[in-house]
């Protein structure tokens, strides 16, 4: 966290910022959470952190459009700034800055978040802070093997495609995970369901994400990651799962998947939402009952799509009750980050906030292999989104 407050204190002597800032994006996606920007804040950890819902606030337009956001107020300017890195949404830097500082001053501050979001990143490896700023309340065991089995960042921009994740957690934990790994040339997915509850499905899941994870590392192909996954489960103990592997060349743009007894993939193309029938294979955990190989399946994948990968608590139970392919179209114009959000929250409201089951997407746009110039270092998009700035 000290590292933070070097960053503001730079922020206050360079520009004469008279407040700085830093707003976290808490697990929700719904609430950023501001936390002290002074070393040795007194009060303790509680006094450091003001949750704030986003919806309809001015936090929410810059997160969603990754765009500087500034107005005039009678202590100065009001300036808040993305702090994001490759998609990744991490949070925002407000400051008030002295009135008419100049574009290049900006530009300056726009820097200096894009930096902070590396200072983030790198010291989140030797700390907890910015995890406990995440965190609305304390998790329970399963919640955190659960939260740790998640990549470590939910969104991810390159060229090619632009990728979020969103996990709404029941009120028992099913033990839902996605994962995702970026390659020079390929881009990996996975989205995992296993049965039970509680401690059980999360000591399932940890042993099927390291399984599929200790395979790809590897260098094995879909259908033996899948084997491997299905091996692990079987010979632990741990029931069996449902589970869907994806594989994109980026470079040719070919696409492959696995499916293990999982739902069918939906895709988006030219404003239309269907789901794309594939074959099925046995779940893992099976591997005695069921020993017949995994099928790799060329995957229909062209660019303008968007692939929706979903669990059953996206279709069963109160999620039957939400028309998940109108809403898919309707939110085809949002970021994945953005819609992978309002389709999970659209499934747990119809539940009243209680889910029975946990409901997982991972959202993919497909941009194409032709697409190399995209400028995705930063925020969301390309060009117009680094450039942008919203007055008020």
């Amino acid at each position: 966290m000290d590292a933070v407050a070097v960053v503001a204190e730079d922020l206050r002597r360079r520009f004469g910022a008279t407040e700085v800032s830093f707003l976290i994006v808490d697990l929700t996606g719904k609430a950023v959470a501001r936390l002290a920007t002074a070393p040795g804040a007194k009060g303790g950890r509680e006094a450091e952190r003001i949750r704030i819902p986003m919806f309809g606030s001015v936090y929410e337009q810059v997160i969603r459009t990754q765009r500087l956001f500034q107005e005039a107020t009678g202590q100065g300017l009001r300036v808040i700034v993305p702090v994001t890195n490759r998609g990744d949404a991490i949070g925002l830097l407000e400051l008030l800055l002295p009135i008419s500082p100049g574009d290049d001053v900006l530009d300056e501050v726009g820097e200096a978040a894009h930096i902070l979001a590396y200072v983030v990143i790198a010291n989140g490896r030797f700390t907890d802070f910015y995890t406990w700023g995440k965190r609305s309340r304390p998790p329970t065991l399963a919640a955190e093997i659960q939260y740790q089995l998640l990549p470590p960042s939910l969104s991810c921009e390159a060229a090619q495609f632009t990728l979020c994740g969103s996990l709404e957690p029941s009120e028992d934990l099913n033990g839902d995970t996605f994962d995702y790994a970026l390659d020079r040339d390929t881009l990996h997915v996975s989205v995992t369901d296993p049965m039970g509850h509680d401690i059980n499905s999360a000591l399932a899941a940890t042993v099927l994400v390291g399984a599929l994870r200790g395979a790809r590392r590897t260098g094995a192909g879909l259908a033996e990651q899948a084997h491997l996954a299905d091996q692990a489960l079987a010979e632990h103990g741990r029931g069996h799962a449902t589970g869907q592997l994806l594989r994109i060349n980026l470079h040719t743009g070919r696409a492959q998947l696995v499916n293990a007894g999982h739902p069918w993939p939906l895709r988006v193309r030219d404003g239309t939402a269907e789901a794309i029938t594939c074959e099925v294979d046995h779940p893992f955990g099976l591997a005695v009952s069921a020993p017949q190989p995994y099928r790799v399946q060329d995957l229909d994948l062209c660019p303008g799509d968007r692939l929706l990968i979903v669990t059953d608590g996206m279709l069963e139970r109160h999620g039957e009750t939400v028309d998940l392919l109108a809403l898919l179209e309707r939110t085809r114009d949002l970021h994945p980050r953005e819609a992978a959000l309002t389709l999970t929250s659209a499934v747990r409201d119809a539940a009243g906030g209680r889910l029975a089951d946990d409901a997982t997407v991972m959202c993919l746009d497909w941009h194409g292999p032709q697409e190399t110039l995209r400028h995705v270092s930063s925020g969301a998009d390309t060009q117009q989104a680094s450039a942008g700035r919203t007055k008020r």
